[in-house]
């Protein structure tokens, strides 16, 4: 853990991510005049470049930020939405026509519009203070000259050859020798087409000012070169999760369609503080949710456990089973769609309610609520899941197994994570950003382009009517999920967050418990023994849901374990560290302290400053 002072001389912030690549690049970008907006953006571009089976260009990331200063922004939580919509012609009618029940999670057919691009470079443009070049410098060279490839990457690649071999011609001869072996951990690779990709983007950043040439860049993505080799690709068919080969919906217009948009976010108070998160398009509101039912039960009031690194068998049980309701709300009532009742599923009754449905015992069916007396429907394939679907290379949540381990799956299936970046500024400005999608894994490599399509469309449902339906130009509930938080009685700001599909609102429970409740300072909270349940559906294909599971890292503690499994979880022990990635930043004006943490597990997180 870094903790430093931004009125020293020297002084130039905090940056904490999931590659110490990134974090270092966004550090340089501190140390050379640039603000938290700067340095988020420069560790953006570079994730897609060292984490390319987590996140890529092809892929979303929402942004939940807050500007420091003075002006009509400062000190207020604001979300940018970086997460793409479905094609134009990305209809339920399409999919029927196709004879898929689900959409799959691999391939072409689930590809929304690439929204990391155009969220990165409009906050930069918006809110940054350094032209495209000095950000992007970092992607380029470690692309164009190499980069030590993570194991895990080389093991991804390694899990997927026969089917690129075989399948994704275009994605072999990225990622595989001219023999067909896989890349080897530790050896430099590089990524010549990516490379070229983004000096193409900054040849065309031309223009009188910063922000016309970022502009201008926004265009070449949206509607020039890339849009251009995107809209030919999507054409040509390719073998997905159905064992058939399918062409894409995604065209050039759709990109020339769409820009990310700043949003208000969803607030919730637990305890003074000021919780935000990004809207229902996003499953956020769940962590709230949670948290709105947790703060009536005894075992979690103010000071208990104060300074345990190891909680009670109450503490998870109660989170355990306050996760299950917030999620059950999510699949009934969670959308791109306007009509969501936020106000009424925080509403203090309605959590009250849901509250009492908590019992000693594990509960073993979703339990959506009925906000305003509305009842709760959900999709057919969660009230009779007796489809049966395959599963291939690629497919899966992208996240650790649900035992924590990050390995290649007897299937074959290759799970990695999702990325994470938090940045904090000498000036005030925090940030934190979850980017993800454009797997390397799930949909083959554009050539030309050098990155490949994310699949996050796997999350609509093919039901009609629900507020997570398929419709053109919606975003489909995505499970990425930044948070920012705010003490109102110090003014401390608080940025965080962590890979891991629908475990990251869980995770971050059990850091932001650790945290505010026992009183573990930041690194503490993160080291923390973590859990999570998977007794709600995936938002990945297909679909899954696991009655009753719950996995526990071992440090738990065989009591507690003992004691959970009496309750009527089924407990699953993963290794001591394995669950979560998270990292975060801190700026307290009442001390005049910043604060950065990251994650040991995995041995690849990093956080640094000065």
């Amino acid at each position: 853990m870094f903790t430093t002072r931004p009125e020293l001389a020297g002084t130039f912030g905090m940056v904490a991510s999931t590659h110490w690549l990134a974090s270092s690049a966004g550090m340089a970008t501190l140390e050379a005049g640039g603000n938290a907006f700067d340095a988020a953006v420069a560790a953006g571009f570079v994730l897609h470049v060292v984490e390319p089976h987590l996140n890529g260009p092809g892929g979303e990331v929402p942004v939940v930020f807050a500007r420091g200063g003075s002006g009509g922004l400062a000190g207020r939580a604001a979300v940018l939405s970086g997460q793409g919509v479905a094609p134009a012609t990305a209809t339920i009618e399409a999919f029927e026509a196709l004879g898929l029940e689900l959409v799959p999670g691999t391939g072409l057919l689930a590809a929304t519009v690439p929204g990391a691009v155009g969220a990165w470079l409009t906050l930069l443009r918006d809110h940054g203070s350094l032209p495209l070049d000095a950000v992007l410098r970092y992607a380029i060279e470690y692309a164009e000259s190499g980069h030590p490839l993570s194991p895990r990457v080389a093991a991804t690649v390694a899990s997927v050859s026969e089917h690129f071999s075989t399948h994704w011609p275009t994605s072999a001869a990225t990622w595989l020798a001219a023999d067909g072996a896989p890349p080897e951990a530790g050896r430099l690779f590089r990524n010549p087409a990516l490379a070229s990709t983004y000096r193409r983007l900054l040849d065309a950043a031309r223009g009188p000012s910063r922000e016309a040439g970022i502009d201008a860049a926004l265009a070449a993505w949206y509607s020039g070169f890339v849009a251009d080799a995107i809209d030919v690709f999507s054409r040509r068919p390719v073998r997905d999760d159905s064992g058939r080969d399918h062409a894409g919906f995604l065209t050039g217009h759709d990109l020339a369609s769409w820009q990310p948009t700043y949003e208000p976010p969803v607030t919730t108070d637990w305890r003074g503080w000021d919780v935000s998160k990004a809207g229902p398009w996003s499953q956020g509101p769940a962590l709230l949710q949670a948290l709105a039912m947790l703060d009536g039960v005894p075992a979690l009031a103010p000071g208990s456990g104060a300074g345990q690194q190891t909680p009670s068998a109450e503490v998870v049980h109660a989170t355990v089973e306050a996760v299950k309701l917030a999620m059950g709300d999510r699949e009934a009532w969670y959308g791109d769609v306007p009509d969501v009742p936020i106000p009424q599923l925080l509403d203090p009754q309605y959590t009250a309610g849901r509250r009492a449905l908590v019992g000693d015992t594990a509960s073993l069916t979703l339990r959506p609520g009925a906000p305003d007396g509305r009842p709760p429907r959900l999709p057919r394939h969660v009230t009779d899941p007796s489809g049966s679907f395959a599963t291939g290379a690629g497919v899966g949540e992208p996240t650790v197994a649900r035992t924590g381990e990050h390995i290649t799956e007897a299937d074959g299936t290759t799970r990695g994570d999702t990325c994470h970046v938090d940045v904090v500024d000498r000036w005030g400005n925090i940030v934190s950003a979850t980017p993800s999608g454009g797997w390397l894994q799930s949909s083959p490599t554009i050539p030309e382009l050098g990155f490949c399509l994310g699949t996050r469309a796997q999350m609509f449902w093919l039901d009609r009517g629900l507020p997570n339906s398929l419709a053109p130009r919606k975003r489909p509930r995505t499970t990425l999920t930044p948070t920012l938080a705010q003490d109102r009685s110090t003014g401390r700001w608080l940025a965080f967050g962590t890979p891991g599909g629908d475990q990251q609102e869980q995770w971050q429970l059990c850091f932001w418990l650790a945290h505010t409740v026992r009183g573990l300072d930041l690194q503490a909270a993160i080291d923390a023994p973590a859990w999570h349940t998977t007794s709600f559906p995936s938002s990945f294909y297909p679909r899954e849901t696991v009655a009753g599971e719950v996995v526990v890292e071992s440090r738990l503690g065989e009591e507690v374990i003992a004691d959970l499994r009496r309750r009527g979880h089924t407990v699953v022990v993963a290794d001591p560290w394995s669950l979560g990635r998270l990292s975060a930043v801190s700026a307290d004006p009442s001390t005049g302290l910043l604060t950065a943490a990251a994650n040991p597990r995995g041995m690849q997180g990093y956080a640094v400053g000065r």
